[in-house]
């Protein structure tokens, strides 16, 4: 066992494990109302629309996550009240505001003469995670996964069915908007530690591996949160004993999670309806 012992003898391997442990569970958690909803795009609309906020942040001497807060949040505002009033559908919305503001960053960037500095917000640092950082993404991941647990009927009977959900009273523009916020707060302390790359891949995949293979939110959300811890730790071991980019083999551990789930459900076709038979 010695192979799963030595990487941890170093401390940017231990902090990266619990980084992308931590980062994977809250990402994969809430993405499973990412995926449920079909609001895909949006994670990756928030990652690359808070560059406007980490460019001014930098230039103005601040702190870079509270500029990457105040630009996400207006964005996923932007969007809700877009929504809300129907102007547009949601997708053309996520559209519009993501490449606004994936511009006015580039721009802003401009001025700055050096696209060097943001580099990270793509691919991200995952093995040059501090202890400091480690406690922000902490705190984080038991802020969302509380609010989520506090809100999840809600949170379901508005995806699940907003009409009735208007009917008993809940705000469903409220509901939707507080699941942005958190999506917010997810992406930008994702991106600081994993990139954008790494952030929306935890969002996603294995959000939609585990909706391959059950149609219960609660069960969804574990299986998700399994497969995010997987390939997380699998990815890093890769990347320590192959000398290989730990964000790619993270992200491609979760496609290869997603082609097993898939071939699962294929299988589970096969076997209900028989060998003669398509499923449906």
């Amino acid at each position: 066992m010695d192979w799963l012992s030595t990487p941890l003898q170093y401390a940017f391997m231990q902090t990266g494990c619990l980084a992308a442990v931590l980062v994977g569970v809250t990402c994969a958690t809430l993405g499973v109302h990412v995926v449920v909803r079909r609001l895909a795009f949006m994670g990756d609309a928030l990652a690359h629309a808070v560059l406007p906020g980490l460019v001014l942040a930098s230039l103005g001497g601040w702190d870079l996550t509270a500029g990457a807060l105040v630009a996400g949040t207006v964005t996923a505002l932007g969007i809700g009240w877009l929504a809300r009033r129907q102007v547009l559908a949601d997708d053309t919305a996520i559209g519009i505001l993501f490449t606004s503001m994936l511009a006015l960053g580039i721009l802003l960037a401009s001025l700055k003469r050096s696209f060097r500095d943001f580099s990270h917000v793509l691919f991200g640092n995952l093995l040059g995670v501090s202890w400091g950082d480690l406690l922000v993404i902490a705190v984080v991941t038991v802020l969302v996964l509380s609010v989520l647990l506090v809100l999840h009927k809600e949170l379901e009977l508005t995806a699940v069915d907003p009409l009735y959900a208007a009917s008993l009273g809940l705000s469903v523009p409220m509901v939707r908007e507080a699941l942005l916020l958190l999506l917010v707060l997810t992406v930008v302390v994702g991106i600081q530690a994993t990139g954008v790359v790494l952030t929306n891949a935890l969002l996603i995949t294995p959000a939609a591996s585990a909706a391959l293979l059950t149609d219960r939110l609660p069960r969804m959300m574990l299986l998700a949160a399994g497969i995010a811890v997987l390939s997380a730790l699998v990815g890093l071991y890769s990347s320590y004993y192959w000398h290989v980019a730990s964000g790619a083999a993270i992200v491609l551990t979760c496609t290869a999670c997603f082609g097993v789930a898939l071939g699962l459900r294929a299988w589970q076709h096969r076997r209900r309806d028989g060998p003669g038979r398509v499923p449906a």
